[in-house]
């Protein structure tokens, strides 16, 4: 394929290490462990360091489908070379059925950061939703290099803020009120990794940027597997802070549990810098998803096609502005109809559960010794984490049924770029 036809490879093991840290970090980091302190108290403790042996199989497979098979059509292209092209069809349009609830969620829950430090009122706050869109498209328009270097300035300003807590507030890992055997609850500590599953959602995300690595054989894996421990870390020591300064429970929004220890340590002057980095996280998340649908859409557009091409840049900007239009367009949905910001969330869980579940089993057919039985561990836990969703996994279900019915089964599949 000629160099103007093909995506960009500027990529190294450092910039993805911040591309996936940042998504992984993104909406979860200031809200997460005030919820999973809540659940289980100092039992979150453990449970971050659980979850991510648990999410281990499934990051393995899902660096060992990037290294072997890259592709900017990610999970459709791997169930794509599994399944067949019509299945390939039905996952990419599973993963772009995220974009009416789960980028106006992840748009909320970034602007909401500014009602904090400014009590902004609603119609702001939209206002704030449409000019982080525009930012995403004009950052969406260079190059998948310009993401990478911004979102890793945006993962060590993270890291930063957590490092200042645990310093300010002279914290050790001596002082770390560590669970005793007799007060382990195993109930509590299940319905907390049910809730911090979600911080790992982003994996199928950064598998959109494989062939966009300068070394993807060599780089991709790594920075799968070094952004995922990056994150879990920092997770983790949110947690403890969280659980040393009492900076949880039904009392106070989960969201609000980091900026008020900043606040406590360093004074209301500081709420602005806690507020913003929040921002920031949120933004470098909604980010990296944008460009993954572009890509996707991209990669699935038939040859010819206005969404098929590229910029002079080597960017997907016709499928990049369609994606961000159709984001501002249901933002504006949820802001006229005031969809409840759960609710969308639930809805936007249970397709990336889904669509985890689908590159498992491919990874099951395609890749061969260890990697292939971390696929088949990775599809058991996914199938356990669907049962836990219940009945709010309905809509992800009908939604990949409805598509395996109603999609035409003669479609050709563009996943070679």
């Amino acid at each position: 394929m000629p160099e103007t036809k093909r995506l960009k490879q500027e990529l190294g093991l450092l910039q993805g290490i911040g591309l996936l840290s940042t998504s992984l970090l993104g909406t979860g980091v200031f809200a997460v462990p005030a919820l999973a302190a809540q659940l289980a108290g100092a039992d979150s403790l453990f449970a971050w360091p659980l979850l991510i042996l648990l999410v281990f199989p499934v990051a393995i497979a899902f660096a060992s489908l990037g290294r072997h098979f890259p592709s900017a059509g990610g999970a459709a292209h791997f169930v794509h070379l599994a399944f067949g092209p019509h299945m390939a069809r039905v996952t990419g349009w599973l993963f772009l059925s995220v974009i009416p609830v789960g980028l106006p969620a992840a748009l909320q829950i970034a602007a909401g950061f500014w009602q904090a430090a400014f009590g902004w009122s609603a119609r702001e706050l939209l206002l704030v939703q449409i000019a982080t869109l525009v930012a995403i498209w004009l950052l969406g328009l260079r190059s998948a290099g310009s993401s990478a270097n911004i979102q890793s300035i945006i993962a060590l300003l993270v890291v930063a803020l957590v490092a200042a807590i645990w310093w300010r507030g002279e914290i050790g890992l001596a002082d770390i009120a560590w669970p005793t055997a007799g007060s382990f609850s195993w109930p509590a500590m299940s319905g907390a990794l049910a809730v911090m599953f979600w911080c790992f959602v982003g994996l199928e995300a950064f598998a959109h940027l494989a062939t966009e690595f300068r070394h993807p054989e060599r780089d991709f894996p790594r920075a799968l597997l070094a952004g995922m421990l990056l994150a879990g870390v920092i997770y983790w020591g949110c947690t403890v802070a969280v659980l040393t300064f009492h900076a949880y429970g039904a009392h106070m929004a989960a969201t609000a549990s980091l900026p008020g220890i900043v606040v406590r340590l360093f004074g209301a002057q500081a709420l602005w810098l806690a507020c913003i980095v929040g921002y920031l996280a949120c933004f470098a998340s909604v980010n990296i998803y944008t460009q993954s649908f572009a890509r996707l859409l991209w990669s699935q557009a038939r040859q010819g096609s206005a969404l098929a091409t590229l910029s002079a840049g080597r960017t997907p900007a016709n499928a990049l502005t369609l994606v961000v239009a159709c984001c501002l367009l249901f933002s504006l949905l949820v802001y006229w109809l005031s969809l409840p910001l759960d609710l969308l969330i639930v809805y936007a869980n249970g397709i990336f559960v889904l669509i985890y579940l689908l590159c498992m089993l491919a990874g099951c057919r395609l890749l061969r010794g260890r990697s292939r039985l971390m696929a088949l561990i990775g599809s058991v836990l996914c199938i356990a984490l669907l049962a836990m969703i219940g009945w709010k996994s309905l809509y992800a279900l009908g939604m990949l049924a409805a598509l395996w019915l109603c999609l035409p089964r003669r479609a050709r599949v563009a996943l070679s770029h």
